[in-house]
């Protein structure tokens, strides 16, 4: 397994903890940043990470930023992503389960450590059921093809 992960300014140290956390289990992990504190606009490293999910070079995304929203809305603008923003584990793998998520976003400044890596570990966990959640998933492929430029 491939993991692509990327953070703004405000989910540093929380990526720097879901790399290890990842590292020690074996998967490998491409990071795009950041690299330090200094403000940095989120929209940058979520596209990164959007386009190599859709590029099929890393199997998930992993984005943080102080909330988890700002750059979960951005990696949503890119087609076929489905960044999810989880703050408990029922969420992280219903969200694979249901809706083939291919990105989760998590929040440094709304979940602690320990937390975060019980949901990475949900996420990465849990398998797209199919079936029904695939019509579903169909629909919303027909809304981004509707409105895409």
């Amino acid at each position: 397994m491939k993991i692509a992960i990327g953070c703004d300014h405000g989910g540093l140290n929380l990526k720097g903890e879901i790399i290890k956390h990842l590292q020690a289990k074996g998967i490998e992990v491409k990071d795009y940043g950041t690299y330090n504190t200094e403000s940095c606009d989120y929209p940058d490293i979520a596209i990164q990470v959007a386009e190599d999910i859709i590029n099929k070079n890393s199997n998930f995304g992993i984005l943080v930023c102080g909330t988890g929203i700002g750059i979960s809305l951005a990696a949503n603008k890119v087609p076929g992503i489905r960044a999810a923003l989880c703050s408990d584990t029922f969420s992280a793998h219903a969200t694979r389960e249901h809706n083939n998520a291919n990105i989760l976003a998590l929040g440094e400044r709304t979940v602690g450590v320990g937390l975060a890596l019980d949901i990475v570990d949900a996420f990465l966990n849990a398998e797209f059921q199919g079936g029904r959640h695939q019509n579903r998933i169909d629909k919303i492929s027909k809304i981004e093809k509707k409105y895409s430029k």
